[in-house]
C-alpha cells in the first residue's frame, strides 16, 4: 500500500508530535526529578535545621494528639515522645501540666497565644513554652502550634538580673531613706552647679519650710568665703573631677558652728556634697590639748621619768626627771632626737649600762616599738644607781618610756632588811618572851624565850600555829586550864578590838606569868609574856611591909595627936604655976625667988616654942600641917616679922636692911605658918651674924612668882656643915664647941614647900649665908 503525500506528512507530524511529546515528557520528568531532589534536599535541611534550632516545635490536634521531635523529650526528661499531650505528666509537674494543658485548650478554641515557663522534674532548665493557633496548610481542625525554648541560661541570668535590679532599688530606696534621715546636711547639685536635692538635715539647717523653697530659691548652707561661694567651690571640684574638703563656719539654726564640707563630684551628673558638724570635735581637740598640757606640766612634776616617742621613733615629749636622768642635753628639746640617737647619748653622758656589743643592745631595745605587751628591765648605771625601765607600746606604732630612780627604794629595802635583822636579834635578846599574831590569829613572829617559858618545841612553831592550837598545847600546863580564855581575849582585844589589854596566870609547877597584848601600828598584835615569879614573891613580900609601916604611921599619927596633949598640958600647968607664983598668990616672993621664977616662966615659953616646932615638923613631915591661906601683902608681912625680932637685931647692933616695895605684890599663904618658916630663917641669920654685921632682907616678883631673900655676912658653913643643918644635927661652934640643934632651917622648909614653894640655901665658909624663898 502506498502512502499518499499527505499521509506521509500527517504520519511525519505525528511522528514529530510524538517525537516531541517524548522530549517533553522526558525533560518535565527530569525537572521533576530535580525538583523532587532539591525538596528532598530542601525537607532534609528543614528537619536537620529544626534540629539544632533553639526551638522545637511541638504540633498539638484538637483531639490532644501530639507531633514533634523525640528531641523534645530528651527536654523534658522522657526517652521518646508520647502520643498525647496528657501523657507528658512523666516528665512535667502535674501543676505545670494542668496549666500548660488549659492554655493549649483556650489558643486551639480562641486563637489567643500563650506562654509560660515549666522546668522538668528533676531538672534545673528552665523551659520557655510559646503557644498559638496552627497555620491552616499545617494542620487543620483547631490544632495548637507549641513551641519549646531552652532559656536555662538566659532564665539564670534574668534571675540575676531581677534580682540585682531588685536589690538595686531595695539599696536606692533605703539610700534615699538613710540620706533623708542623715543627721548632717547632704545635697546634691546639677551640671550647672544649681541645688537639685537637699534632705530634711539640710533643710533645718538654713531654716527653711521645705526641700522644695530650698530648692527654688537656691538656700545655700555655706557663706562665701574669700569671695568664693559654695557653688563655685563645687564648680571647681567638677572641673577638675577631684573631690574638695574644706573646714569653715557656718550658722546652723540659730548657732555658728564649725562644720567640714566636702564636694564629690559625679561625672557629668553633677556634685554632690555634705557637711559635718566638728564643732564638739574642736571642742573635744581644745580640751585634748589643754589636757596634754595639763598631763605634760603634771609629769614635769612627777619624781619619776617619762618621755614619750612618735611613730617615727622620734622623742615627742620628756618630763624634767627623764632629762635629768639621762642627761639629755638642751638641744635635745630644739632638735629632737631619735631612739638610736637618745641612746647614743645617754651612752655618751654614761647614764646606759655597760655593755660588751652597744649595737646589738640598741637593737634589741629598738625591738620595744614592735612588742605586744609592756616591757620591764632593770638597768645599774655606772655610778650604781638602779634604774626601773618599764616601755609601754602604744597603738600607733610609738613607745612610752619611763624610767624609775630605785636606788634610794633600794638602800631603803637594805636597811629595811638590817632593821628586821636587828628586830630579830633585839626580839631574841630581850628578856620577855614576844609572840606577834595576826588579826586571823595566826602567829607571825616569835623569839626565843617565848617556847622556852611555855615549855614547847620550837617544831612546834615552825608552822606558825593559830592562837587556839597554842592554847591547846599549854592549857595542861595552867593551874586552872579555865585560864586559857584570858590569854584568848588578850590577843583578840590586840589584834581585832585594838585595845591593850593583860593579865597574870600561874602554872602548874607554880610559877607565876604577867602577860599583856598590845596592838601594833601594823595592825597585828604583841603578846608579852613575862616570868614574875620572883617579883611576885618580892611584891607580897613588900606589901606585908607596907602594911606594917601603915600601922606604923597609924601608931605616929596617934602618938603626935598624944604628944601634942602631953607636951602641952604640963607646961601650960608649969607656966601657969609660975606666972601666979610671979604675982604674990602664994604670997610675996624674994628678989631670988623672982628671978628663979623669972627663969622658969622663960624656959617654959622657950620649951613651948621648941616642942611646937618639933610638932610641926613632924606633922609636915606626915603630911598632917594644917594650912589656911589668905592674901599676904609681902612689904607689910616682911616688914612685921623684922619688927618682931627688933630686940635681937639691936642687941647684937646688927644693920638690917630691908629691900622692897609694893610691887612686890601679894601671896596666898597661912601667915602663921609662912611667918614662922621666914622668921626662923631671919633667927638664924641674927645668930650667924656677928656684932655690928650686916643682914640684907630683899622683896621681888618674877614671872615665876615671889622671891624673899635674907642674907647675912656671918661666918657661912661648909657643904657639909649646911646639909647637916637643913637635917637638923647639931652644929660645931666655930670655938669648937659643940652647938644647938638646928630645927629652924628644916621646919621652914617644909613650910615652904607645904605652901608649894620652894628654899634655896647657898653658903661659903667665912662669906656668908644667902637663904633664897620662892613662892608661887
Amino acid at each position: 500500500m502506498e502512502l499518499t503525500p499527505s499521509a506521509m506528512a500527517l504520519l511525519g507530524l505525528m511522528l514529530a508530535a510524538w517525537t516531541f511529546g517524548a522530549v517533553w515528557l522526558v525533560v518535565g520528568s527530569l525537572q521533576r526529578a530535580r525538583a523532587a531532589r532539591h525538596a528532598r534536599n530542601t525537607v532534609r535541611r528543614l528537619s536537620r535545621m529544626i534540629d539544632d534550632a533553639p526551638a522545637i516545635p511541638l504540633l498539638v490536634r484538637a483531639d490532644g494528639k501530639i507531633e514533634g521531635p523525640d528531641r523534645l523529650a530528651k527536654w523534658i526528661g522522657l526517652d521518646t515522645l508520647p502520643g498525647f499531650l496528657s501523657e507528658l505528666g512523666g516528665g512535667l509537674v502535674d501543676e505545670e501540666l494542668k496549666d500548660l494543658r488549659e492554655a493549649v485548650r483556650r489558643t486551639q478554641k480562641t486563637a489567643a497565644p500563650f506562654s509560660m515557663v515549666v522546668t522538668p522534674k528533676g531538672s534545673t532548665k528552665s523551659l520557655a513554652v510559646r503557644g498559638q493557633l496552627a497555620d491552616p496548610v499545617i494542620a487543620t481542625g483547631g490544632a495548637a502550634m507549641v513551641w519549646w525554648f531552652d532559656f536555662s541560661e538566659s532564665q539564670g541570668e534574668l534571675a540575676r538580673l531581677r534580682e540585682e535590679t531588685a536589690r538595686a532599688r531595695n539599696d536606692f530606696a533605703a539610700l534615699v531613706g538613710l540620706i533623708e534621715a542623715a543627721p548632717m546636711p547632704m545635697w546634691f547639685r546639677g551640671p550647672e552647679m544649681d541645688l537639685r536635692l537637699v534632705n530634711s538635715a539640710y533643710v533645718t539647717a538654713v531654716g527653711a519650710k521645705d526641700a522644695a523653697s530650698v530648692v527654688d530659691k537656691q538656700i545655700e548652707l555655706v557663706e562665701p568665703v574669700d569671695g568664693l561661694s559654695a557653688a563655685q567651690i563645687a564648680g571647681q571640684a567638677h572641673s577638675r573631677d577631684l573631690p574638695v574638703e574644706r573646714i569653715v563656719q557656718a550658722t546652723v539654726g540659730n548657732q555658728r558652728r564649725t562644720l567640714r564640707v566636702s564636694d564629690l563630684p559625679l561625672g557629668e551628673e553633677g556634685v554632690a556634697g555634705y557637711a559635718i558638724d566638728i564643732e564638739e570635735m574642736e571642742e573635744q581637740t581644745r580640751a585634748f590639748r589643754a589636757f596634754r598640757a595639763a598631763q605634760r606640766s603634771m609629769l614635769d612634776q612627777l619624781s619619776i621619768g617619762v618621755a614619750q616617742f612618735d611613730p617615727d621613733r622620734r622623742l615627742a615629749f620628756s618630763n624634767q626627771p627623764f632629762q635629768r636622768i639621762f642627761a639629755l642635753p638642751g638641744s635635745a628639746r630644739v632638735d629632737p632626737p631619735d631612739f638610736d640617737r637618745f641612746l647614743d647619748l645617754a651612752r655618751d653622758a654614761g647614764r646606759l649600762p655597760e655593755t660588751r656589743d652597744f649595737p646589738s643592745w640598741r637593737a634589741e631595745l629598738a625591738a620595744w616599738f614592735t612588742q605586744d605587751a609592756p616591757v620591764e628591765d632593770a638597768w645599774t648605771l655606772p655610778d650604781s644607781t638602779h634604774l626601773r625601765i618599764v616601755a609601754q607600746p602604744l597603738p600607733d606604732g610609738g613607745l612610752v618610756l619611763v624610767a624609775e630612780d630605785r636606788s634610794e627604794q633600794l638602800a631603803l629595802s637594805a636597811t629595811r632588811d638590817t632593821l628586821l635583822r636587828t628586830r630579830t636579834a633585839t626580839f631574841d635578846s630581850l628578856f620577855e618572851s614576844l609572840a606577834v599574831f595576826a588579826p586571823d590569829g595566826r602567829m607571825q613572829l616569835w623569839n626565843r624565850r617565848f617556847p622556852a617559858i611555855w615549855n614547847l618545841p620550837e617544831e612546834f612553831f615552825d608552822e606558825h600555829p593559830h592562837v587556839d592550837e597554842l592554847l591547846d598545847r599549854i592549857a595542861d600546863r595552867l593551874a586552872r586550864p579555865g585560864q586559857r580564855t584570858a590569854i584568848a581575849e588578850v590577843v583578840r582585844a590586840a589584834t581585832l578590838d585594838r585595845q591593850q589589854r593583860g593579865g597574870r596566870v600561874v602554872l602548874s609547877d607554880g610559877r607565876t606569868l604577867e602577860f599583856a597584848g598590845v596592838p601594833l601600828p601594823d595592825g597585828n598584835g604583841l603578846l608579852t609574856v613575862l616570868d614574875v615569879t620572883d617579883s611576885t614573891k618580892a611584891e607580897e613580900a613588900l606589901r606585908e611591909r607596907n602594911q606594917a609601916l601603915e600601922e606604923a604611921d597609924a601608931v605616929k599619927t596617934r602618938f603626935l595627936a598624944n604628944m601634942s596633949y602631953e607636951f602641952r598640958t604640963p607646961l601650960t600647968s608649969i607656966g601657969g604655976f609660975a606666972e601666979l607664983l610671979q604675982t604674990g598668990v602664994a604670997g610675996e616672993l624674994s628678989d631670988q625667988g623672982k628671978e628663979y621664977v623669972g627663969a622658969i616662966i622663960a624656959s617654959v615659953e622657950r620649951l613651948s616654942q621648941q616642942i611646937e616646932s618639933v610638932l610641926d615638923l613632924t606633922q609636915s613631915e606626915a603630911g598632917l600641917l594644917p594650912i589656911a591661906t589668905e592674901e599676904l601683902e609681902l612689904l607689910s608681912f616682911a616688914t612685921q616679922v623684922v619688927r618682931a625680932r627688933e630686940d635681937a637685931i639691936e642687941a647684937k647692933n646688927i644693920t638690917l636692911d630691908l629691900r622692897g616695895d609694893k610691887s612686890a605684890g601679894s601671896v596666898q599663904a597661912d601667915r602663921r605658918q609662912l611667918s614662922r618658916a621666914v622668921g626662923n630663917l631671919l633667927d638664924n641669920a641674927i645668930a650667924a651674924t656677928p656684932e655690928g654685921g650686916r643682914i640684907l632682907v630683899a622683896l621681888g616678883r618674877r614671872k615665876s612668882g615671889a622671891r624673899i631673900v635674907i642674907s647675912d655676912n656671918g661666918e657661912g658653913m661648909r657643904p657639909s656643915e649646911l646639909a647637916r643643918a637643913l637635917d637638923g644635927y647639931r652644929l660645931s661652934g666655930s670655938d669648937g664647941k659643940d652647938g644647938k640643934r638646928g630645927l629652924g632651917l628644916p621646919l621652914a622648909r617644909q613650910l615652904i614647900e607645904a605652901h608649894g614653894g620652894r628654899l634655896e640655901i647657898q653658903s661659903e665658909k667665912g662669906g656668908g649665908t644667902t637663904a633664897t624663898v620662892k613662892l608661887p
